[in-house]
């Protein structure tokens, strides 16, 4: 093992080679061209955990067919702030892609974005009647504009012909359809960020593995490095005056490494995901939708059932799911020891809380650890009753690892979305936490930047804009401008536009 002498030091270095390092390398790239910015990957390839496209389910989380964006409160009355709340931050996303578009940075959208309607799928009376009132709720926000309901089965053959057939005539059904809905390859658009990026003079290295942290005198971080060769490791050191941490799971083991004490009591529980395949041409030409159901009571969102149309490589899937289950690596590719050697003494009690309080998740993730193919392909059917095994395969996901946090009052509780966690200094900041956190990665980092360079804020806003033109916008209070920035992204992304409401 050699060690040779320290590099110079960079103004930015990323830590990951996925979705947020490269969104997060673009809009530093935009704001200050002058920065030195470095990434470290420690595997071969970019994009290659949760980015990846088979790793996850590729929606464009907009809020238009997740139900548990929507909760119901104890008086009846349903709250919509979360749907809202992530269909704004979902048009940044769209804002970014089409000025990289325009820009030259991205290819063509159909590589990385294709329109796919998304729909909501519920049975039973009580939840058709769940359904309903969460769209007649929706439907008068202008971003919402565009969804119908249904519980025709008529109707909701035309729109997803595999929900129907062999359907039972005394069946219950309703269903929601949004045909601005999309379809994204988050790996595809993580290698076209990372190509423009090297372009630009990003120095981006794979096969290093950050090992350790230590901050200088002057506020700037050192970070250890390991780079692995086909045949020894190196170990070498670089010194950054800004550190971030966009790798997935290993986010949170990057800042106890760091000492951070804003994450002084935080844990993660790991969560892995299996799902159905389809690629029987006839079964993929009657399905173009993603359709999402309830999830099981206690379950996080990433549990949520969904019939998904997927386009990778200009190919068309299906794919059903998630299966979810739970192992110790907090990404796909991680080790067996990150759970265990992520316990601290300040952690140990919240985890341990978390799941006392959380029995029916744990008896859920191990319920479906369990469960035969049989079991699983029935509840494929719940979906697609028609559907034969023979036409099915399963294949392995991607990792998540969601956020258990240190409560006053209940010890340690489960906290599911993403959570922007940075040191006092802003320094160094890192994004904890899963779903939809792809798909809203603009609007985390214009978070992390926020809190982390507050002295550039006004400098960077009018740069911003060029990125994003409704930055410090809210659609929800503006129709118009609602309807026109829908109306601008969808035709430079190929989407389809937003009907009248």
């Amino acid at each position: 093992m050699r060690m040779p002498a320290v590099l110079r030091p960079y103004d930015v270095v990323l830590i990951g080679g996925g979705i947020m390092s490269a969104t997060l390398g673009i809009l530093l790239k935009h704001l200050e061209p002058s920065w030195s910015i470095a990434v470290y990957e420690r595997l071969p390839e970019l994009g290659a955990e949760a980015s990846a496209a088979w790793n996850n389910a590729g929606t464009g989380h907009s809020g238009l067919c997740e139900p548990n964006y929507t909760t119901e409160k104890p008086d009846g009355t349903l709250d919509i702030t979360k749907a809202v709340t992530v269909n704004e931050q979902f048009q940044q996303t769209r804002q970014l892609w089409a000025s990289l578009v325009e820009a030259g940075i991205l290819g063509k959208p159909a590589s990385f974005i294709n329109p796919v309607p998304h729909m909501t799928l519920v049975q039973g009376i009580e939840d058709a009647q769940f359904l309903r009132r969460r769209h007649e709720k929706l439907s008068g926000h202008p971003l919402f504009a565009s969804t119908r309901f249904s519980s025709a089965v008529k109707t909701i053959e035309q729109w997803a012909p595999l929900l129907a057939q062999g359907r039972l005539p005394s069946e219950w059904l309703a269903a929601t359809h949004d045909a601005t809905g999309s379809d994204v390859d988050f790996g595809a658009l993580t290698r076209q960020m990372f190509t423009h990026l090297e372009t630009a003079g990003v120095t981006v290295h794979l096969r290093n593995e950050v090992r350790g942290l230590r901050q200088n005198n002057d506020g700037s971080w050192q970070l250890r490095i390991h780079h692995h060769t086909d045949r020894d490791r190196i170990t070498h050191r670089v010194d950054a005056r800004f550190v971030f941490a966009g790798a997935g799971g290993w986010a949170l083991k990057i800042l106890q490494k760091a000492g951070l004490p804003e994450v002084q009591g935080y844990g993660l529980l790991p969560i892995s995901g299996r799902f159905l395949r389809c690629d029987n041409p006839e079964l993929v030409d009657l399905h173009e939708a993603k359709v999402y159901g309830k999830a099981p009571a206690g379950a996080p969102p990433m549990s949520m059932p969904h019939l998904d149309t997927r386009i990778v490589d200009g190919r068309r899937t299906i794919l059903f799911g998630p299966y979810a289950g739970t192992n110790p690596r907090f990404l796909k590719h991680g080790s067996v020891l990150d759970a265990p050697s992520s316990l601290r003494p300040q952690n140990v009690g919240p985890m341990a809380s978390m799941l006392k309080d959380n029995t029916s998740l744990a008896w859920l993730l191990v319920s479906q650890l369990a469960a035969t193919r049989r079991r699983k392909f029935a509840a494929l059917r719940e979906f697609a009753p028609s559907a034969q095994s023979g036409d099915w395969t399963m294949i392995t996901a991607g990792q998540r690892a969601q956020i258990v946090k240190p409560d006053p009052v209940r010890g340690g509780v489960l906290q599911f979305g993403t959570e922007v966690v940075a040191s006092q200094d802003g320094s160094i900041a890192a994004v904890l936490g899963a779903s939809p956190g792809a798909s809203t990665a603009p609007a985390i980092l214009l978070e992390v930047l926020d809190r982390c360079f507050p002295r550039y804020r006004q400098h960077w806003a009018p740069r911003l804009r060029e990125l994003i033109p409704t930055y410090g916008v809210t659609l929800g209070s503006d129709a118009r401008l609602a309807r026109y920035t829908l109306a601008r992204t969808a035709e430079i992304l190929g989407l389809n536009p937003a009907e009248p409401g």
